[in-house]
């Protein structure tokens, strides 16, 4: 069958398409959906999530003192994108140089969103339970990696376990070097700022 794509799914589409994974969990439901949107809407999709997420932990920052409101949308805004972002890279990036995947980075962002968004967002939620939050994170991060798993032998046709789960390691390295860096820069301006304003 030929692949028409569809780069310009609407978030509704999307959203679709992410139940169809989620409640359908398989490498062939993923290379359904693979190529009918691009790079831009995995992006968008994943801004969503960002917004949701931010407006939800902003609205709970009062009940954690150690987080501002300002200060949680602002993070949200800018970590869940970039985290995205630098994960689907390495994906895409080390899948193609170590282990000879054959995807484009369209499909694996685009694979991606579909079931990082709701995740993300579900975690979100349960996670401003306070005795559910850390348990919320281990569960949603145990999902994450299956379902990515999935993912990577589907956007970049890697299909030996070995190799997936490799991937998977090494991207994961790469995403928590970067995100350690500038989540240490965000925490100092923030922490800057409490100071020189006498908080």
């Amino acid at each position: 069958m030929q692949k028409s794509p569809q780069l310009n799914p609407s978030i509704q589409t999307m959203f679709s398409q992410s139940t169809a994974v989620l409640s359908q969990p398989s490498v062939a439901t993923f290379e359904k959906f693979e190529w009918r949107g691009g790079v831009q809407s995995a992006y968008l999709y994943v801004l969503v999530a960002a917004v949701v997420s931010a407006v939800i932990a902003a609205i709970f920052a009062p009940f954690h003192r150690e987080v501002t409101f300002f200060g949680q949308l602002l993070t949200r805004l800018i970590l869940v994108p970039l985290g995205f972002a630098v994960f689907t890279g390495a994906v895409y990036a080390i899948g193609k140089s170590l282990f000879k995947g054959t995807g484009t980075y369209a499909e694996v962002a685009y694979t991606f969103a579909l079931f990082y968004v709701p995740l993300s967002i579900l975690g979100t939620v349960i996670g401003i339970i306070p005795i559910l939050g850390w348990l919320a994170n281990v569960l949603i991060s145990l999902a994450i990696i299956y379902f990515g798993f999935l993912a990577v032998q589907s956007s970049m046709n890697i299909r030996t376990n070995g190799e997936g789960i490799a991937l998977l390691v090494l991207s994961g390295l790469a995403y928590f070097l970067v995100y350690a860096i500038v989540g240490g820069l965000l925490a100092s301006v923030f922490i800057a700022g409490a100071v020189l304003s006498g908080t």
